[in-house]
């Protein structure tokens, strides 16, 4: 009798796709694992939520792709050119996710998407495990941008920057003209924080897949020196993930323990414990006062006197939200831009906002759980289909720093 076909199970909170074919190693799941037999404790690997939040799934096929899309038919044509549409600003998971759940509400909206990136499609998270995980840096994409607006029928401006919001005449100012829009969306995330000690020209900021593509090739012919300022989650993931390649870390952070925010945890006394067989020297307390290029190495010099020598210096510093466009649209600001806890809609009732770049009650939203609901509440409401509110809920961390993966409150 032949064994059952394996099954493909997605991820409710973020995408990922669980194969029973491939397994999830890094979970001690092999090849071949049923979901079935997954133990419930089991954690996204990307997001950390559990395996109750993951549903069965089945790829569509062309056929069903193309009835999605609006008919091509004169009538149809001449309307969509007529209609502003949607323009969603930003391409990372948060504007995807939001350019899918649009098009699956509504087939014939015009949706563009505007990116200052080229718009491939990767997920984030594993920018801090690839090397651990041996994933090479052109297996990162799983599509193109281009594959993806074509396959989704909207229109993506890529490498195009967006200037400003006009609300009143409901207009996005970009480096490729000014476009009108019905609805916006603003899904452009945050941006790494960089200290008025730390110059940009010195320091790598992992915040997307260009900068750490660059990282990768530069860290190309062997060990390398790397010192990593700030042990976050960021931070340690990278430490750990650039140490089990075979470079020589050293992290400095101002705390006297990494991933300090979960102090009550002991989240850092366990990862320094995993880390005593690798090449990561963690030195706290420290802050840095100075970085400087030596020949061909950087110099980092901390107020407290001590000096480190490195090849390359990787800024994990925290985030920032830009706030050029929200000002320039008049927009509530509280540590981002400031969304209804239940519609996510901004202070101009025709901008919604999403993922890294809002507040809801003054607190930042970093994570990548709740950005499905995000884009599944604003989704209902620009296609006026059922509503379907926000829920803030408890963010679980899931700390990729796969000598000892936390998972943590």
């Amino acid at each position: 009798m032949s064994p059952a076909p394996y099954l493909q199970f997605i991820c409710k909170a973020c995408g990922l796709i669980y194969d029973e074919a491939v397994g999830d190693a890094d979970s001690g799941l092999a090849a071949g694992t049923r979901f079935a037999d997954i133990p419930d404790d089991w954690a996204c690997p990307l997001c950390g939520v559990t395996k109750a939040d993951f549903e069965l799934y089945t790829a569509p096929s062309a056929e069903t792709q193309c009835a999605k899309l609006p008919s091509c038919g004169p009538v149809a044509s001449t309307r969509a050119r007529h209609r502003a549409g949607v323009v969603i600003v930003g391409a990372g998971r948060a504007g995807w996710q939001m350019a899918e759940h649009l098009r699956a509400a509504d087939a014939a909206l015009p949706i563009t998407l505007v990116t200052t990136c080229s718009g491939d499609v990767y997920d984030k998270p594993l920018l801090s495990v690839a090397v651990a995980r041996q994933i090479s840096p052109e297996k990162l994409v799983r599509e193109s941008g281009a594959a993806a607006a074509a396959r989704l029928n909207i229109r993506l401006l890529a490498h195009t920057h967006a200037i400003s919001i006009s609300a009143d005449s409901k207009q996005l100012r970009t480096t490729r003209g000014t476009l009108r829009y019905e609805q916006l969306v603003l899904a452009h995330g945050a941006q790494a924080a960089l200290p008025a000690p730390l110059p940009a020209a010195l320091c790598w900021r992992i915040n997307h897949l260009g900068a750490y593509l660059q990282l990768r090739a530069a860290l190309e012919g062997g060990a390398k020196d790397m010192l990593i300022i700030g042990a976050g989650l960021i931070g340690s993931e990278l430490a750990n993930d650039l140490a089990l390649g075979g470079h020589h870390i050293t992290l400095l952070d101002v705390q006297t323990e990494p991933l300090a925010r979960w102090q009550a945890e002991q989240a850092g006394q366990q990862v320094l414990q995993a880390w005593a067989t690798l090449p990561i020297r963690f030195i706290g307390g420290v802050k840095v006062a100075k970085v400087e290029k030596i020949g061909s190495r950087i110099r980092v010099s901390t107020e407290c006197g001590q000096q480190f020598e490195a090849d390359q210096v990787i800024a994990a510093t925290g985030l920032q939200t830009p706030s050029r466009l929200a000002h320039s649209a008049g927009l509530a600001w509280h540590n981002g831009i400031e969304v209804d806890p239940q519609t996510l809609s901004t202070s101009q009732s025709a901008i919604h906002a999403m993922g890294d770049c809002i507040s809801i009650h003054g607190q930042a939203s970093r994570y990548i759980e709740p950005i499905g609901r995000q884009a599944k509440t604003i989704a209902a409401a620009i296609a006026c289909c059922a509503p379907e509110p926000y829920e803030v809920r408890p963010v679980v961390v899931r700390v990729k720093t796969t000598s000892l993966p936390l998972t943590l409150h």
